[in-house]
């Protein structure tokens, strides 16, 4: 009588490859409030964002410590930061 092999062990799944195309995936929110207040300047983002952490006396840890606490305002932040690497993506094409 012939034995049958033990049946092989199930192979682990593969991670679904969901974020490769999310441009936020590893980008700190301290990264993007120092990319916009580079690209914009404190005066300018308060201007496109008019928020009181960016107006008054404005600092990335002040900014920081408002955006961890708000969830609407991170996420303006979130749009607003899409929004200036579509700029200057646009600015390189031309």
């Amino acid at each position: 009588m012939q034995e049958t092999p033990p049946p092989m062990p199930p192979e682990p799944p593969v991670p679904p490859a969901t974020q490769r195309h999310n441009p936020l995936h590893g980008v700190t929110l301290e990264a993007m409030v120092r990319a916009l207040s580079d690209y914009y300047g404190w005066p300018g983002l308060a201007e496109q964002m008019p928020v009181r952490c960016f107006s008054h006396e404005p600092s990335v840890n002040s900014s920081l410590k408002f955006l961890r606490k708000t969830p609407w305002a991170r996420e303006k932040v979130e749009s607003l930061y899409l929004f200036m690497l579509r700029e200057q993506r646009r600015a390189t094409r031309e």
